[in-house]
């Protein structure tokens, strides 16, 4: 059996949320082949319609009310270009999503395992669509396909012993469908094929990003305790006047309190300095919560209090602490909100990326191992 590949495929893990036991699937547009361990076991058409159960820890495959087939793996191949397939649930519940390419089911600890086997191209399409939405221009979309094109080269192992190379979810790339509303992204994935950002000893790089900085990037030190030469803290003007720019949160001055000297031993602080706590100034982003020496990192007072960002300042109203705050999420390297301003502004994909990550390159990944190999061979 061969599959029908456009290009570099993908082994995605997809409705990782869920534990599905039964999944119904239908053939929006194209031709597929439905294959048992390895055996042909009947052709789906546009319309057509078979359901997926987990039964005796293999796969049960049913067509049109009959059994078709019980066995350890299925495999669904398109035969036609830009084929589709419908996902409808059936247990658990959830939204209607599509998917182009093929698909790969197995029986796995009670579920089934369901791996979108796709290509690159219509993969970072999903992802763009699904992380930075539609209307945006078209320079930010090059960007992001930049940035997603460059994490999933490098993170190809990332789920190696689950037998697929990256999930869904948001802590790989979040992939909640095909994309389907805003063929600009199509564009600008196009437009950019292959193109990947190496830093200066041409690996390539982790493209971390956030919604919003606050006006200033944050140093991967203060959230992963690890510095990473390709983005270090600097002001980004971009993002200062935008949606996600500032924030407020008011926390009772007891919970406030019972946290920082349960955690942190605050109430055995000297007079004056433990009322810090409720006039903390950070003009320019910091690590700790107003000094290194009180070890209190301001990513732990982000976690539990659930705050937007660690870039905030702190005053007393009463019996409230007023957070006030600037920026959503780390904070470390592309700012997303300053990305899509430079790109209404003019500024080209590689001027974004090169501002938000210094000491890096951009180049064709595909050249790349090229030449990487034709190196190798003649050494």
């Amino acid at each position: 059996m061969t599959h029908f590949l456009f290009g570099q495929e993908m082994r995605i893990g997809i409705l990782r949320q869920y534990k599905v036991s039964k999944i119904s699937l239908t053939v929006e547009r194209g031709v597929y082949d439905v294959y048992a361990d390895t055996a042909s076991v009947t052709r789906l058409i546009e319309g057509d319609k078979i359901q997926l159960n987990y039964y005796n820890s293999r796969v049960q495959v049913i067509k049109n009310g009959l059994d078709l087939k019980l066995t350890n793996k299925v495999e669904i191949v398109p035969t036609t270009e830009n084929s589709v397939i419908q996902f409808n649930s059936v247990q658990p519940s959830f939204k209607t999503r599509y998917y182009q390419d093929g698909l790969e089911i197995k029986a796995s600890s009670g579920n089934l395992t369901l791996v979108n086997l796709v290509d690159i191209d219509n993969y970072l399409g999903g992802v763009i669509e699904s992380e930075g939405g539609g209307g945006r221009h078209i320079e930010y979309y090059k960007v992001q396909a930049l940035m997603s094109r460059t994490y999933a080269l490098k993170n190809l192992k990332r789920h190696e012993k689950d037998g697929f190379q990256l999930c869904d979810g948001v802590h790989c790339q979040a992939y909640h469908n095909m994309l389907r509303h805003t063929p600009s992204i199509n564009e600008a994935v196009k437009a950019t094929s292959g193109m990947v950002m190496v830093d200066n000893r041409n690996s390539l790089i982790t493209s971390y990003f956030s919604a919003n900085c606050g006006g200033q990037t944050c140093d991967a030190a203060y959230v992963w305790n690890t510095s990473v030469p390709y983005v270090e803290t600097f002001k980004d003007t971009f993002c200062i006047h935008t949606r996600q720019a500032t924030w407020e949160k008011r926390i009772s001055k007891t919970q406030w309190d019972t946290y920082l000297n349960k955690e942190f031993g605050f109430n055995r602080l000297p007079i004056g300095k433990s009322d810090e706590r409720y006039s903390f100034i950070q003009e320019d982003r910091k690590a700790f919560f107003i000094h290194p020496s009180l070890g209190v990192p301001l990513r732990d007072l982000r976690q539990e209090f659930n705050l937007k960002s660690t870039y905030f300042s702190t005053r007393l109203e009463g019996n409230e602490v007023v957070l006030t705050g600037r920026g959503f999420g780390h904070g470390v390297g592309l700012c997303q909100e300053g990305a899509m301003n430079m790109a209404i502004n003019g500024f080209s994909y590689e001027q974004i990326a090169l501002f938000y990550f210094h000491n890096v390159s951009i180049i064709d990944y595909y050249r790349g191992q090229f030449f990487n190999q034709h190196e190798e061979k003649h050494d």
